[in-house]
């Protein structure tokens, strides 16, 4: 595969514990999308460092085919966070503990998702109205855990647009330092936001001032490769996290690798043309390749669908490409719409800025299938 450079990225790396990356991005923890799979695809295209989606404690600790399906990090997907979501100090600690022993590099709290049924039993975004709750967590998590773990928490800018709100926000963040947590990272929409609306990109900002010398990672409507840029310049956050905008997107991080080495460089930034239909096609059959040994051919089948419709906003006949793959039951499924639409290469055209949300609109297809939640 040849990668488009625009020369190397001179800028500051970044530190997350002891680990230091290469580029100030990574790949965000999303519901029923980053398994190790999209953690792959994307590496292979740039991405440094990448999370799992949120993974209950009581499935780690109750054991049997979840534990089983939940660790899953290969030689090369590192450095990896396994993203821990739950509602007590004792299961968190313990569940924190196993995710250590299975290799992931860095143990992420999920204190931000904002879904009903998450929220609602006590666990993510509900942290920021029980601060006792999240104070006991981040203790009993970073006491089960050697000193040399790397644990970070990740959070809403808080529960609502309250003063109080923003307390108990500073209150949880100043916990997390004086217990060892080496970075915080901070979502732009509030809790009760859920995803309407735009993100409060100068809250970042403000965070970013209050604590200097500290990571932050800053998340919420980055979509393109070019809002990675202006994260970075608006808020001054250390580490962007791309969400919803690598879902088929993989090339973000190569493209936001060149941008930022144009930009270290003094030079103008680039106008980055669209992956060919053949780089799309490279990717596709690479990710349906990974989800197949991860998940068996049936399964991989039904999440990759929600995949291609993303991937088939590239193509110049994305509509018909995004029906086939909505169509796709199986790997021949998968093979055939290749065959018919990504066999002859060619320039791939831009996204329409109003489908970044296309995926949880065309996952209403099939019920069962998640949205997409990067807390």
């Amino acid at each position: 595969m040849k990668h488009r450079l625009a020369g190397p990225y001179n800028g500051p790396r970044m530190p997350l514990g002891t680990i230091t990356l290469p580029m100030p991005f990574c790949q965000a923890g999303l519901a029923g999308y980053s398994d190790r799979a999209m953690r792959m695809v994307a590496r292979r295209r740039g991405c440094p460092y990448a999370v799992t989606e949120a993974l209950l404690d009581v499935i780690l600790l109750n054991g049997g085919e979840g534990l089983r399906r939940s660790i899953d990090v290969s030689d090369e997907d590192h450095p990896v966070a396994g993203q821990l979501m739950g509602s007590e100090p004792g299961s968190m600690s313990q569940a924190a503990a196993i995710l250590h022993r299975a290799g992931y590099d860095v143990i992420d709290l999920n204190f931000a998702c904002p879904v009903k049924k998450i929220k609602n039993k006590a666990r993510g975004g509900h942290m920021l109205i029980d601060v006792p709750r999240a104070v006991a967590i981040l203790k009993a998590v970073r006491d089960a855990l050697p000193a040399q773990a790397i644990t970070t928490v990740s959070m809403r800018r808080g529960f609502d647009d309250s003063a109080e709100s923003l307390d108990r926000f500073h209150q949880i963040v100043e916990t997390a330092w004086a217990h060892g947590y080496a970075a915080v990272r901070v979502h732009g929409r509030t809790v009760v936001q859920k995803y309407l609306g735009r993100a409060h990109w100068p809250c970042l900002r403000e965070v970013k001032s209050r604590y200097p010398e500290r990571t932050i990672l800053g998340s919420g409507d980055v979509f393109t490769a070019l809002d990675v840029v202006r994260m970075r310049e608006e808020t001054g956050v250390d580490i962007v996290w791309i969400g919803r905008g690598a879902i088929g997107n993989p090339w973000i991080f190569r493209d936001a690798a060149i941008l930022l080495a144009a930009q270290s460089a003094g030079k103008t930034l680039p106008d980055l043309p669209p992956p060919t239909i053949a780089e799309q096609r490279e990717a596709l059959a690479e990710h349906f390749a990974i989800a197949m040994q991860i998940h068996g051919e049936q399964l991989a089948g039904r999440r990759m669908r929600k995949m291609g419709i993303k991937y088939s906003r590239f193509h110049p006949s994305f509509d018909d490409v995004k029906q086939r793959f909505i169509e796709v039951k199986s790997l021949r499924d998968w093979t055939a719409v290749l065959d018919r639409w990504y066999q002859q290469d060619g320039p791939g055209v831009a996204p329409q800025p109003a489908a970044v949300d296309e995926v949880n609109a065309a996952a209403e297809f099939n019920s069962r299938e998640p949205l997409a939640q990067a807390g």
